[in-house]
């Protein structure tokens, strides 16, 4: 399957990071890549495979990343779709994002190298 467009990290809501590393580690033998006390990145076997990001989680649960070869032209597509930009374009370390509501009110983002 390619890689453009498709699901690529997960990022699960955590009070406690700390915490919540331990018990992934301990349940799962996760380990993280540290990005600060409030986000850990989930190390996959190529890629971080998703992150524990601190806040409060919220109805709708972790939140689905998916990456695009062209953020613009994917976040074009988003909207002329009908989706509801959340979070405007942004970087971080790594590369670009945007977060968006599906017409359900569903939350994902799409994040993309450059």
């Amino acid at each position: 399957m390619d890689r453009h467009q498709s699901i690529d990290y997960v990022e699960i809501t955590v009070r406690d990071v700390a915490a919540a590393k331990v018990f992934y580690a301990t349940a799962f033998g996760w380990a993280f890549n540290d990005y600060g006390p409030d986000y850990a990145g989930i190390v996959g076997p190529d890629h971080e495979a998703g992150g524990l990001s601190q806040g409060e989680p919220r109805p709708g649960g972790p939140l689905v990343v998916m990456y695009s070869d062209d953020l613009e032209a994917t976040l074009d597509g988003v909207k002329a779709a009908g989706g509801r930009i959340v979070v405007e374009p942004f970087a971080f370390p790594g590369g670009r994002r945007f977060q968006f509501a599906d017409p359900s009110g569903n939350e994902l983002a799409v994040w993309s190298t450059s």
